[in-house]
């Protein structure tokens, strides 16, 4: 081929963006070749233009050019696939005459556009503890991790996925610590991808996933470093990818997404008090409605006789099965969550209120309802709201619809049929080959000290055994018991 690198890339780059300018400084000309929408203007015009036009004996060649430069990562190269491909991620592509067959690479991408500044963790938000959450510059939150975790044992992959995005993902986890196997396990599944784009981590969440036809979610999702950080310490495995303000851990139990940071901030009493009502309200929040539709269809004579009065004179002028009324609720409540939460802040907050109070006023005033379902339905909504995971929450606010269906079929024994087919789901799944149960199944007593309760630090000072940490001990709790002063001899 006998056509310059300069014209090749021309030919090859057809963009608007593109950039090939000349710029002659001391009887020598320059040649710029770099994309506009991604490169940083001030670098070229400050640290590369203003230092070679102030050369005072001028530049002979590429090496002089990359001595003056006071930039990282620039390297001499001739390889066209390589310049092309360093285009595209925001480097600065510079040649000198007479020599157009070889040029510097500089990079001179533009790290701050296009990213917000603020890194709180709005979706994960706490009122004690650190609020500062990752963005959407892969950069940007591997220093968020680099400074929280100080230590030689820290490690960074990085591979590249997606033959049209090539995006960034970068697996994180503590060497020594973390078991091998996880590792190993998260790298295979990421190389054997092959994907065009790869939007955000939660499509990386359901690619790589045990089994993705789950609607549970098998790898943590969280935006706020705090908690990614607690994750790695454990002996999990991190991934991080560009564009994305979520990182994903594994492996992770059922569990884990019932945890929330605060719980670690507060006295173990108090957290483990919130943490057991979480659960609490999650069991209301699958059951209520299906054990509403099964006592009103089938095992009405199991009401007590005082309740039996108020919710026939509620029902009166309901025109519905009790199925029917359910699900009219139940699918208003969630189309106005589903509103609220795709308008802005403020309208949002006041379609939720407004509509709710008008909706539910208007339906049994209309006699379309009864003044004790929509008490239940909105009970059981709230749980929803209260779980720390907003996958998780999604996934109860969906396991409802089922086992009302068969609560409808089959009363009491659909429920029960529901849940023993909940549960056998939920023996199956697995995290990263890790039983999604644990340490229920199989059993671990040691681990409960920190699953379904959080209790003392002495207590959880071992890392979970499920996870098959290389380190067992995360840290040592002197406590000795303060000696006792005879205050009546002194």
């Amino acid at each position: 081929m006998q056509e310059s690198i300069n014209e090749i890339l021309k030919a090859t780059i057809k963009s608007n963006d593109f950039v090939q300018s000349i710029h002659r400084v001391h009887d020598k000309q320059f040649h710029f070749t770099y994309l506009q929408a991604i490169v940083d203007q001030k670098l070229i015009n400050h640290e590369i233009l203003h230092r070679i036009q102030i050369a005072e004996n001028g530049i002979a060649d590429l090496d002089a050019l990359q001595q003056l430069i006071p930039l990282e990562n620039i390297k001499v190269s001739s390889n066209l696939e390589e310049i092309t491909q360093h285009l595209f991620k925001g480097f600065l592509f510079v040649q000198l005459e007479p020599n157009l067959d070889q040029g510097l690479l500089v990079n001179i991408l533009d790290q701050k556009r296009g990213y917000r500044g603020n890194n709180e963790a709005d979706n994960e938000y706490s009122v004690i503890g650190p609020k500062v959450g990752f963005v959407e510059d892969i950069d940007t939150n591997l220093n968020l991790l680099r400074k929280e975790l100080v230590t030689d044992k820290l490690r960074f992959e990085e591979q590249i996925l997606g033959s049209i995005s090539q995006s960034r993902v970068t697996i994180v986890y503590l060497e020594g610590i973390c078991n091998p196997q996880h590792v190993d396990t998260v790298r295979q599944r990421i190389k054997e991808l092959d994907v065009d784009v790869l939007f955000d981590s939660s499509i990386l969440d359901q690619i790589i996933a045990d089994n993705p036809n789950s609607p549970f979610p098998l790898f943590m999702s969280s935006e706020r470093v705090d908690r990614a950080k607690f994750n790695v310490l454990n002996g999990q495995v991190a991934i991080l990818s560009s564009g994305s303000p979520y990182v994903i851990s594994g492996p992770s139990t059922v569990f884990d997404f019932f945890a929330s940071p605060e719980d670690y901030y507060l006295p173990w009493i108090l957290a483990s008090f919130f943490r057991c009502l979480r659960y609490l309200g999650v069991a209301f929040s699958i059951l209520a409605s299906p054990l509403y539709v099964a006592l009103l269809t089938f095992h009405y004579s199991v009401i007590p006789q005082s309740l039996l009065g108020p919710i026939i004179e509620s029902r009166t002028n309901v025109p519905f099965a009790p199925i029917i009324e359910v699900l009219l609720l139940e699918f208003t409540v969630d189309m106005l969550r589903e509103a609220g939460v795709r308008l802005p802040t403020k309208v949002g907050q006041t379609l939720g209120i407004v509509g709710g109070i008008v909706l539910g006023t208007a339906a049994v005033q209309a006699g379309l309802t009864s003044n004790i379902l929509i008490i239940i339905v909105s009970l059981s909504a709230l749980p929803s709201f209260a779980t720390p995971i907003f996958k998780m929450a999604n996934t109860i606010r969906f396991l409802r619809f089922p086992l009302m269906f068969l609560a409808a079929a089959w009363g009491g024994f659909g429920i029960a049929i529901g849940i023993v087919l909940l549960l056998g789901h939920l023996l199956r799944l697995k995290s990263l080959g890790m039983p999604y149960l644990a340490p229920a199944f199989p059993f671990r007593y040691r681990d409960f000290a920190d699953s379904i309760v959080r209790s003392s630090l002495s207590v959880v000072k071992y890392r979970p055994s499920y996870l098959r940490s290389l380190e067992k001990q995360r840290f040592t709790v002197h406590n000795p018991k303060p000696k006792r002063k005879d205050y009546d001899n002194e």
